[in-house]
């Protein structure tokens, strides 16, 4: 899938938090005839390849936190503008390496609100209740009385952070009877569930958000807007070591480099600070490279590349490779954080 939002609808601004539309052209060597072709910008892993990796036990609330804010913020930018995505789910939220954001893609089936020109929207699983009845009436050839609003986009978005935090797909839990009747005791069970590794941690402000965009009644769901103003985005949250694994950016953070012993011999450390600015050079440029010699972040190497791509190639090359005797961990940091010298003490 492919945003072309843009090129439907050319007045549209551009945000950093929806897919970019680089240009359009022609493929007069298709095999049907000529076809218009897309040229987007290149994301990397999808919310949907996340829950694979999240082995059941859920995303950690660093990431939840980090989708929900930036898929919000998405989603107010086109409800501000009167646009609808109307297909959003875990395959359409892909992770910017460049920008270290979650961003939307595929607006095929998008509309401007209050004047919708695709009958059959979103995907079974993540489906407001109203858009159900919407496409069994069009299915049927009969038109419907309520008309679906940018408050589906609400109701998916609820459902794709229900699977971030459990862990778990719910097509089949959300086509009940039980949820139709009660969904609210079915995401109090979730929550409760000691299966629920995060349940450990106090999450009812993830909940009762949750719970905010799944009302059966559009009308009472809440919007964008006031979604971002939920208490669960004032929590400071630290990304697990699986999320720094998993999300790529252009800092690269390598463990298990330095003993104590070398970091208090000046001598050594800029021996060892040369050798690692050599090797992780055959990868790409290096902006900048950091190895504190106090907490937080003793020990750690840092190595700021210009690009994403560098420091992804860097990554999968050092990671398990053998420096001074021991076996290198190799995962991504935060840009930002980097950047503001926020460096994270424990990461689980």
């Amino acid at each position: 899938g492919g945003c072309w939002l843009r090129a439907r609808y050319p007045c549209l601004s551009p945000c950093l938090l929806v897919v970019t539309l680089y240009g359009v052209f022609t493929n007069h060597y298709s095999a049907n005839g000529p076809s218009r072709c897309l040229l987007l910008e290149l994301l990397d892993i999808s919310v949907s390849e996340l829950l694979l990796h999240s082995s059941s036990q859920g995303c950690s609330m660093w990431m939840i936190q980090h989708c929900a804010r930036d898929v919000l913020e998405a989603l107010a930018f086109l409800h501000h503008k009167g646009y609808v995505h109307a297909d959003l789910k875990p395959r359409n939220i892909l992770w910017s390496a460049e920008e270290e954001c979650f961003k939307l893609i595929d607006f095929g089936l998008s509309f401007k609100e209050g004047n919708q020109d695709v009958k059959y929207i979103q995907t079974d699983g993540y489906r407001a209740p109203e858009a159900e009845l919407q496409n069994c009436l069009a299915q049927a050839g009969l038109q419907s009385e309520t008309e679906c609003t940018s408050a589906v986009d609400l109701w998916s978005l609820g459902i794709v952070l229900l699977e971030m935090f459990s862990g778990m797909k719910l097509k089949h839990t959300v086509q009940s009877q039980e949820w139709k009747t009660n969904s609210s005791a079915i995401i109090d069970r979730i929550f409760a569930s000691e299966g629920v590794v995060n349940s450990a941690i106090p999450a009812y402000h993830l909940r009762d958000l949750i719970k905010s965009m799944l009302h059966c009644d559009q009308g009472k769901r809440a919007s964008a807007e006031k979604a971002l103003c939920s208490p669960f985005f004032s929590i400071p949250f630290a990304p697990h070591i699986e999320d720094l694994v998993m999300l790529p950016t252009p800092v690269l953070r390598l463990l298990n480099v330095l003993s104590d012993a070398s970091l208090q011999c000046e001598e050594e450390y800029e021996d060892i600070l040369e050798d690692i600015r050599e090797e992780c050079q055959k990868y790409g440029p290096v902006v900048s490279l950091l190895i504190p010699k106090e907490n937080p972040g003793k020990g750690q190497v840092f190595v700021e590349y210009a690009n994403a791509g560098d420091s992804k190639a860097a990554q999968k090359m050092l990671t398990g490779k053998i420096f001074d005797g021991k076996f290198v961990v190799a995962t991504f940091y935060p840009l930002s954080a980097y950047k503001r010298g926020y460096l994270y003490q424990n990461l689980l």
